[in-house]
């Protein structure tokens, strides 16, 4: 009975834990990196203590956001390397995911890279720079991790592999910035131009074998 009492009340805290996140979504998505506590705190409808006693700090709601995010756009990058196309498609569909997950929820990428210029009055704005290096780093290693799997790169391949992961997640976030905030081409043509930089040793590199393919 007490086992059961427990489990009740972790899946309990879990539903509250998300209706949080969901009300921070929405204020997210409202105001940006301008996201305050005090806003998140009245759209869930309870008091600020209550929002750090969910998450301890600003940090960790910023971490909980993150990863709730992240762990959503990886599941959308994978289903993209998994397509069954060839491998030149896969390459700029798994671009254009990216570039299509920030330009759908701008205000949520900006929460997330870019600090408030105007934090609230009585509150400190996200260290922004603490909190998302994490998650490029997360993306880089996840990435790494599926050209490891499926990409003969020779005798150096693990170490080569990390290289490109984190490279190409540099390459999409950079990119990704600066066409989001002055849009001078297409996303179309942005995916293009960027598998165009990957593609000649993309193209060359060979599947491993027993591996998933690539």
């Amino acid at each position: 009975m007490e086992t059961t009492h427990r489990t009740d009340q972790q899946r309990s805290a879990d539903h509250r834990r998300r209706e949080l996140l969901e009300a921070a979504d929405r204020v997210v998505l409202r105001d940006g990196p301008g996201a305050s506590m005090n806003a998140i705190a009245a759209e869930a409808g309870i008091t600020k203590p209550i929002l750090y006693r969910h998450f301890g700090d600003k940090g960790g709601l910023y971490a909980a956001l993150a990863k709730r995010h992240t762990d959503a756009l990886l599941e959308a990058l994978r289903a993209a390397l998994d397509a069954p196309a060839e491998r030149r498609e896969r390459v700029e569909a798994t671009l254009d995911t990216y570039l299509a997950a920030i330009e759908a929820r701008p205000q949520v990428y900006r929460f997330l890279m870019h600090p408030s210029e105007a934090p609230s009055p009585g509150e400190q704005g996200f260290d922004v720079g603490l909190h998302s290096a994490p998650v490029l780093r997360r993306l880089g290693e996840e990435l790494a991790e599926v050209i490891e799997e499926r990409v003969d790169l020779g005798p150096e391949s693990a170490q080569l592999a990390r290289v490109w992961g984190h490279g190409i997640v540099g390459m999409m976030h950079a990119a990704g910035d600066w066409w989001l905030g002055e849009r001078p081409c297409s996303r179309e043509q942005l995916v293009r131009s960027l598998a165009d930089l990957l593609w000649g040793r993309l193209a060359a590199a060979g599947n491993r074998v027993g591996g998933p393919g690539f």
